[in-house]
């Protein structure tokens, strides 16, 4: 499946008695039971092989560092280790417990979790580097002095851009982004949407930062606001840490929130009932909103997430079909889609605006170039595509994932405005500080 090909798997629900010329035989009890088994035992050696590689791979990276700092201080090599069984338990725990068995407040994420991330980014390079420089250096006598050397010129060059990453993940902007939306009526030209996404909020998120968010997207005084999935970052009960410091968002035609595949991953009808009881707006999964301004009708879709599986195997999965099976004949319809992957479909259906997120745009990306970390495997990775009459804006993000970090890609609230024309068309205009 390609990267813009609705994410649909069709599957026969049952098989005909006659495949082939043959008719299919009734398998015995017994055989079953040892499928079952078959499979159980491919599954452990399958995790076994996993488990061994993964052993293997931090060996020899924190091997490497080790042997590289043992002698540079009094006890350089027992820090080392303390500081690789600090930041690789956290992952034994996770594997031994598939995730953790507490709800993990601020103080655990930002001093366990946030060191973690950052050892994996940091890990294999300084250790590559430190690799690299012993085997250069061997044959000269100085394999240990070239892979220090090495070694400590990548982690402040790596230290050096994960600050600057930091830095960026705080500097907030608004952007505003012009569409022409051929048969928009009238009544609806010059709406304004703000459009909020992947907060990926958890207690962990400075306050002060929301409040920014809050802020900046109150002072545009949107006619409506979309966040576009994900809320929050991994668990069911950081929608209270959301409903806390986003209650302030509000509009004159609502607030309309989408699932996205963290909030899938978090566990989406825990989410969803948080959110519902919250108050804090229209939450759509697969449903339309619709609004009339006197005979003028907007369609507001709300897709699932392909997080969610197939079509029909949850509620929270994408049914583009029953989403769109509620819009009138003559609306105008905008649809709100975490994963930029639905676009196509949405289009092919008549949707004349699709806003997205997902993609972060990498969390660094070159603009001019319209290049990101995502680009090389999505089709739709950042900013505005154009297809016939059909629009798609992906926004990269409000928050972060993993660790806060965003060159080229700042966090961004986008005031979308709709302007009536003949033909599509989209106006990126230069992000301003908020």
């Amino acid at each position: 499946m390609g990267w813009g090909e609705y994410p649909y798997t069709v599957r026969y629900a049952c098989v005909p008695p006659m495949i082939f010329g043959s008719r299919m035989r009734r398998r015995a009890p017994g055989y079953v039971m040892r499928m079952n088994t078959s499979r159980r035992r491919r599954a452990s050696i399958g995790t076994r092989s996993i488990a061994l590689r993964v052993l293997t791979y931090f060996v020899l990276t924190w091997g490497t560092i080790v042997a590289l700092t043992s002698g540079t201080f009094p006890g350089a090599a027992a820090a080392t280790l303390l500081v690789a069984a600090y930041t690789t338990v956290p992952l034994v725990a996770y594997a031994r417990w598939r995730g953790w068995p507490f709800y993990p407040g601020a103080a655990f994420r930002l001093l366990v979790v946030r060191p973690f991330w950052y050892a994996q980014v940091m890990l294999p390079l300084v250790a590559g580097a430190g690799l690299a420089g012993l085997l250069v250096g061997l044959p000269f006598g100085h394999a240990f002095v070239v892979g220090r050397v090495l070694a400590a010129l990548v982690f402040v060059a790596v230290a050096t851009f994960l600050m600057l990453g930091y830095v960026g993940s705080r500097r907030l902007v608004v952007r505003h982004v012009d569409v022409d939306v051929p048969g928009l009526a009238p009544a609806f030209d010059g709406l304004r949407i703000a459009q909020l996404s992947d907060l990926h909020v958890g207690p962990h998120t400075p306050r002060r930062f929301l409040d920014r968010v809050v802020q900046a997207t109150q002072t545009l005084a949107p006619d409506l606001i979309a966040v576009t999935g994900d809320l929050i970052d991994d668990r069911s009960e950081d929608v209270a840490v959301y409903a806390r410091r986003l209650r302030g968002l509000a509009a004159p035609l609502g607030v309309y929130m989408i699932p996205g595949n963290h909030d899938v991953y978090a566990g989406w009808e825990d989410v969803e009932h948080a959110l519902r009881a919250a108050g804090l707006g229209t939450v759509l999964v697969n449903e339309t909103h619709v609004i009339r301004r006197g005979l003028a009708t907007l369609a507001i879709v709300g897709t699932g997430d392909p997080a969610g599986g197939r079509r029909g195997s949850s509620r929270v999965a994408p049914d583009i079909e029953r989403a769109m099976a509620q819009v009138p004949p003559s609306a105008t319809t905008i649809a709100f889609a975490h994963n930029p992957a639905l676009w196509p479909a949405l289009a092919a259906r008549g949707v004349a605006l699709t806003l997205s997120g997902h993609t972060h745009w990498g969390q660094f990306a070159l603009p001019r170039l319209g290049w990101s970390l995502a680009s090389p495997f999505l089709k739709h990775a950042m900013g505005a595509h154009v297809e016939r009459d059909a629009l798609l804006y992906i926004s990269p993000g409000t928050g972060y994932f993993g660790i806060p970090f965003r060159i080229g890609a700042r966090p961004e609230v986008t005031l979308v405005t709709l302007r009536r024309a003949d033909a599509a068309a989209a106006r990126v205009h230069p992000a301003r500080a908020a």
